[in-house]
C-alpha cells in the first residue's frame, strides 16, 4: 500500500486520513440533509439556492484574510480549533432539528456560520498537508488522497443520509456528523513529531494581503490557473444545489432518489481522486484542467436533458469526475509550484475560487432555475463549462512556459542545459 501510496509512510498522514475518513461521511449526510430539510419546509427552489449561497459566501470575504493568518499560525492548532467549532456547529443543528424548532432564518444562520468556519479551516487543511509528509515528492499524492476520501464521504454519506431522512428524520444526520467530529479530532491531537511549519512575523494586514495578491498575479500559471477555477465554480459546480429539484420534479423520487444522485457525483469524484492519486508525477496534469471542465460541461447539458433515472446517475458520475479533475489538479499544481511562505495566502485564495464563487453561483442557479426551471439551469451552465474550457486551452502555452522553470529547479522535469545531444 505505502509502494502506491507513499504517502501512507507518514503515521501522522494515516493517522489523518483515518480520522478524515470516518468524520467525512458525517459532513456529506449533513449536505444532503440540509439540502432535503430546505426543500421540505419551503418546496422554494429559490431558497435552496440561498442556503448553498450562505453557506459558502464567507469564502468570497475572508478568505485572503485567513489566508494570512494561516501564514501566522500554528497550523495544527487551527486545525484543532475549526474542527471543534464545526462539531458544535452541527450539535446545535441536530438539536434544533429533533426538538421540532429549527426554521429556514435557523438554517440561514447555522449554515452561514459553518461557511466562516470553513473559511479558515481550508487554508489551514490545505497548508497542514505538508506538515505531515516528511517526503516531498510524495506531497501529490496526499493531496490526490485527501480528495479521495471527501468524495469516498461523498459517496456513503448521502447514501446513508437518504436511508437515515426516509427512517428517523434529518436531525439525526445532523447529530451523526456532529459526533463523527471525535474521529479527526483524536487524529489530530494524536500526532507526534510534525514538520515545522514555516509562521510568518505578524506584520500590517494590508500590506501581507497586497505581497499575496502581487504573487499571485506576477504568476501567469498561478494566475489563470485560480481564474479558470472561479469560473467553474461559478457556472458548473453549483448545479448540486439543483438535485433535490430534479429528484423530485423531474425523475420523480424523493430522499432516496437525491442519495443516490450525490452518490453517483461521488463515485465519479472518488474514481478521479483515485486516478490522480496513483499518478507519479505532475508532469501533463495543466492540459487537464481543460479537459476536465470539457467533461463537467457536457455532462451537465446531458443531464438537463434527462429523464431517466439510470442514465441521470451515468452523467452524475461524469459530472462528479469533471468537478473533482478541475478541483484536485488545480490544488496540486499550486501546492507544487508555490513558495512555502506564500502557501496559506494563495490557499486562501484556492478556497475563494472553490467555496467563495460557488455560492454567487448556487444563488443565481437558484434563481435561473425559479425563472426557466432545473433542467435548463444545468445545461446554460454546462455550455459555458465548455466555452470556459475554450478560453483556458487559448493560454495553456502560456501557463506551461511560466511552470517549466519550476518543474525544472525541483527536479520534475530535466533540465534541457545539463543533457547531450544524445539525451535530448
Amino acid at each position: 500500500m505505502t509502494l502506491s501510496f507513499p504517502a501512507f509512510q507518514s503515521r501522522n498522514y494515516r493517522l489523518y486520513f483515518a480520522g478524515q475518513s470516518i468524520s467525512l461521511i458525517g459532513t456529506w449526510m449533513t449536505r444532503l440533509a440540509t439540502s432535503w430539510l430546505v426543500y421540505r419546509l419551503t418546496g422554494s427552489a429559490f431558497l435552496l439556492g440561498l442556503s448553498g449561497f450562505m453557506s459558502q459566501i464567507p469564502a468570497l470575504f475572508l478568505s485572503p484574510l485567513a489566508g494570512v493568518w494561516v501564514d501566522r499560525w500554528d497550523r495544527h492548532r487551527a486545525m484543532v480549533i475549526t474542527q471543534t467549532l464545526a462539531m458544535l456547529q452541527s450539535l446545535a443543528l441536530a438539536a434544533l432539528t429533533l426538538t421540532h424548532t429549527i426554521n429556514m432564518p435557523w438554517i440561514l444562520f447555522l449554515t452561514f456560520l459553518q461557511g466562516v468556519i470553513n473559511t479558515f479551516e481550508t487554508p489551514a487543511r490545505q497548508s497542514f498537508v505538508i506538515q505531515m509528509i516528511h517526503d516531498r515528492s510524495a506531497l501529490g499524492n496526499a493531496i490526490a488522497l485527501n480528495s479521495s476520501i471527501v468524495n469516498a464521504g461523498r459517496l456513503v454519506g448521502p447514501a446513508i443520509a437518504g436511508v437515515v431522512i426516509a427512517w428517523v428524520g434529518e436531525g439525526y444526520c445532523f447529530l451523526i456528523d456532529g459526533l463523527s467530529y471525535i474521529a479527526v479530532l483524536y487524529s489530530l491531537l494524536a500526532m507526534k513529531n510534525l514538520l515545522p511549519g514555516l509562521r510568518n512575523p505578524p506584520r500590517n494586514v494590508g500590506q501581507e494581503l497586497a505581497e499575496g495578491w502581487r504573487y499571485i498575479i506576477s504568476s501567469p500559471a498561478i494566475r489563470w490557473i485560480l481564474l479558470m477555477l472561479t469560473l467553474v465554480s461559478v457556472i458548473g459546480m453549483p448545479f448540486t444545489v439543483l438535485l433535490p429539484i430534479v429528484a423530485d420534479k423531474v425523475l420523480g423520487g424523493g430522499p432516496h432518489t437525491l442519495g443516490f444522485l450525490t452518490a453517483a457525483t461521488g463515485v465519479g469524484a472518488l474514481t478521479c481522486a483515485m486516478a490522480l492519486a496513483m499518478r507519479r508525477s505532475v508532469r501533463g496534469l495543466v492540459k487537464w484542467l481543460g479537459i476536465a471542465a470539457a467533461i463537467l460541461g457536457g455532462s451537465l447539458i446531458l443531464f438537463g436533458l434527462s429523464h431517466s433515472f439510470w442514465w441521470s446517475l451515468v452523467l452524475m458520475f461524469g459530472a462528479g469526475y469533471g468537478m473533482m479533475q478541475q478541483i484536485v489538479t488545480s490544488n496540486t499544481i499550486l501546492q507544487t509550484i508555490v513558495a512555502d511562505d506564500k502557501r496559506g495566502r494563495v490557499m486562501s485564495f484556492y478556497a475563494m475560487s472553490v467555496f467563495g464563487f460557488s455560492p454567487i453561483g448556487s444563488l443565481i442557479a437558484g434563481m435561473l432555475a425559479s425563472w426557466m426551471g432545473a433542467p435548463q439551469t444545468l445545461m446554460l451552465g454546462g455550455v459555458l463549462c465548455l466555452c470556459a474550457s475554450i478560453w483556458y486551452f487559448g493560454r495553456l502555452s502560456e501557463i506551461r512556459r511560466a511552470i517549466r522553470p519550476v518543474y525544472i529547479e525541483m527536479g520534475i522535469v530535466p533540465d534541457p542545459s545539463t543533457m547531450t545531444t544524445g539525451q535530448q
